[in-house]
């Protein structure tokens, strides 16, 4: 079932669903049908329950927090809450020659959670 909420999108992680692939199907429900509704609950922590959850965590923040800018909603409060941010740089793309590309294109969200990813990360086909 494709998750209609960033909370599903954890819920279905949690039970051992691809981060990736929920994701994926949560921004294609988002884009059809933008709600802020689909942005306000918190989803559940994976930090300790899912390998690189904490980054799945942070994700999770600045992708509501990236598409609540894009489609002039209110940002969630739960975005800024601890544990919503890597103590350390995580970039999308394993290549050093890329990371400096990765620093430049990241939206401001992700930048602020320690996340470099390309200018499209959350963009869909």
């Amino acid at each position: 079932m494709k998750p209609q909420t960033l909370a599903e999108v954890a819920t279905q992680t949690g039970a051992g669903e691809s981060f990736d692939f929920v994701l994926r199907n949560f921004l294609d429900e988002f884009q059809a049908r933008p709600d802020p509704a689909r942005l306000i609950e918190e989803p559940a922590r994976l930090a300790g329950v899912v390998v690189d959850g904490e980054r799945h965590d942070a994700f999770l923040a600045a992708t509501a927090e990236t598409l609540a800018a894009m489609h002039v909603l209110d940002v969630p409060t739960w975005v800024w809450k601890e544990g919503r941010k890597l103590c350390r740089p995580w970039f999308a793309l394993p290549w050093s020659g890329l990371r400096g590309i990765l620093l430049l294109e990241s939206p401001a969200a992700f930048r602020s959670r320690n996340l470099f990813v390309s200018a499209n990360a959350l963009a869909r086909a």
